[in-house]
């Protein structure tokens, strides 16, 4: 028994490593600019790794001192964690779900439309409230900024390969036949303009284009790719987690029966 008591708390205490990848995704999507600024999946990430961790934590107490009751409470409650990481797991795939970008003539980058994405995505992004907060933190970070340190030429930065959140904030769409100055100042068309978005470009570096769709779009787009990386860790740990969860219940009924065995022979014996 003593020796099942052992390979009981070794399992839990792989279970407790377990929760580190999943704090880990939602500590790396915390640190990304436009995680930070939406604020919608990192600390749900978190919070659910943190208390994998617990629970893995009372099952090894448990199984070390041998108390069945923190033994089943652990068994009950880890149940509940990996039936919420799949449906976390599962939300998040179908949520990022839908555009990849569209391709505009005589570019590599890629740019970017909200009706692509799924609907429960794009209502995060949207709204004037909700977007103007969003905003105001897109525009105090330095991802357009950093454009105008790296591109010069004209062709150099229509051969770039910029991020959809790059893509859609920092420079006017393609279709707007705008002339490039440098990455962030653009010479407006003469020409009528096609797109509703052409109108809200602004050569002011804490305007640019962080008032168009494309923006909503661009940062749709990018929390997609962030939470589908983080999506493929989440499923490693829950296969992990569910493998692991019933190698302890195996191991946890073995000794059940070993005991109610033990019992029956000793009063075998006596009689």
């Amino acid at each position: 028994m003593a020796l099942r008591s052992t390979v009981i708390a070794g399992i839990n205490f792989a279970a407790m490593l377990l929760s580190i990848p999943v704090i880990a995704a939602g500590i790396c999507l915390a640190t990304q600019a436009d995680n930070s600024c939406v604020k919608l999946l990192q600390w749900p990430v978190i919070a659910i790794g943190i208390l994998i961790f617990l629970v893995g934590l009372d099952g090894f107490i448990g199984a070390f001192w041998r108390l069945p009751s923190l033994l089943i409470f652990y068994l009950v409650a880890m149940l509940l964690m990996i039936l919420v990481l799949a449906g976390l797991v599962v939300f998040i795939f179908a949520v990022t779900g839908g555009g990849s970008g569209r391709s505009a003539p005589n570019r590599v980058y890629r740019e970017y439309r909200l009706e692509d994405y799924s609907g429960w995505l794009s209502r995060r992004v949207d709204g004037s409230e909700k977007w103007a907060r969003i905003r105001a933190c897109l525009s105090s970070t330095a991802i357009c900024a950093e454009l105008n340190q790296t591109y010069s030429l004209p062709q150099d930065f229509f051969y770039a390969r910029l991020n959809p959140l790059q893509s859609g904030c920092c420079k006017p769409p393609t279709e707007c036949g705008y002339t490039f100055v440098n990455p962030i100042y653009w010479i407006n068309p003469i020409s009528g303009q096609a797109d509703s978005d052409c109108a809200q470009w602004s050569n002011d570096p804490a305007e640019l284009c962080y008032s168009c769709d494309s923006c909503k779009a661009g940062l749709a787009a990018n929390l997609s790719s962030e939470w589908r990386r983080a999506d493929i860790i989440l499923l490693f740990a829950l296969a992990a987690l569910i493998f692991v969860y019933f190698a302890s219940c195996y191991v946890f009924r073995a000794a059940k029966t070993d005991k109610l065995f033990s019992q029956y022979r000793q009063g075998y014996s006596h009689s």
